[in-house]
């Protein structure tokens, strides 16, 4: 007969490696659960819409309210860092186009004392080496007058050739050439204007445009406005309809703008 005190030490040998092996598994199971905060999100959501019902305004006890109130921080805390996201990338859109303002103005170089003393030349030709304020310069005027059916975009000689061509092509519109005397080979009509010190005159090509067309008169800058209204009265001489004039940079001081009349003006820069 097998020994009583050795069964008795065996019993207990397998309950203890029982307990053992539970307390293991209990570990295991434990180690795979989610965590406190992970295993709390999902109950939010419900939670909110229940709080935010008028029956749970009635209904919530006064503790109830304070552990619904201790899960939504993080949830709010979400909504509003989005928030403010949503507000800074609009604040970022709206900036765009001022940004491309800015770089067209800081890519322009100002040299006094030319081409006489006192005069602050505004020189674009800084602006034409840099590739991204360049484009910049094309794609604000191209984005202003895409949509505005015209079909010619007349050019002041000579830095209004720089900036007429590429906005033509891209606006589907053909590019003419508004020129100084006896640069035009064909036939051409003229139109004498005023200068500081004297008078000017600037051509067109008999033909080169047709009466009912929409025209827009673009010049790299304005300063008295003499040049652009000599090319207007040009166009309007044959028919054409001036829808605007535009310009890269504005002397405000010198009050070009106002000799223009009713013809509306866009400028990119106002220089001091």
């Amino acid at each position: 007969m097998p020994n009583l005190n050795f069964l008795l030490a065996k019993s207990r040998l397998m309950a203890s490696n029982s307990m053992m092996q539970k307390a293991s598994l209990l570990s295991s199971s434990n180690s795979l659960a989610p965590s406190p905060c992970t295993s709390r999100r999902p109950l939010v959501a419900p939670f909110r819409r229940f709080l935010a019902s008028p029956c749970a305004q009635l209904s919530l006890t006064r503790s109830q309210s304070c552990r619904l109130a201790a899960l939504s921080p993080p949830l709010r805390c979400n909504a509003t860092g989005s928030v403010k996201r949503q507000e800074m990338a609009s604040q970022d859109a709206q900036e765009g186009q001022d940004g491309r303002v800015a770089r067209i103005a800081s890519a322009i170089r100002v040299i006094p004392d030319f081409p006489k003393p006192g005069i602050m030349f505004q020189d674009i030709t800084t602006l034409l080496l840099d590739t991204k304020a360049f484009r910049d310069t094309i794609d604000l005027f191209v984005e202003r007058y895409k949509d505005k059916d015209i079909s010619v975009v007349a050019g002041i000689e000579a830095r209004g050739f720089i900036f007429g061509p590429p906005i033509a092509l891209a606006i589907g519109a053909k590019f003419v050439p508004m020129r100084k005397p006896n640069k035009l080979p064909g036939e051409v009509i003229s139109e004498e204007y005023s200068l500081e010190y004297g008078t000017d005159t600037m051509e067109m090509h008999v033909g080169a445009v047709q009466a009912g067309e929409r025209a827009l008169v673009i010049d790299d800058l304005i300063a008295t406005g003499g040049t652009l209204c000599a090319a207007i009265r040009l166009l309007e001489r044959v028919g054409v309809h001036v829808v605007e004039c535009a310009c890269v940079i504005e002397l405000a001081e010198l009050k070009g703008r106002d000799r223009l009349g009713d013809k509306p003006l866009f400028v990119l820069v106002n220089a001091a």
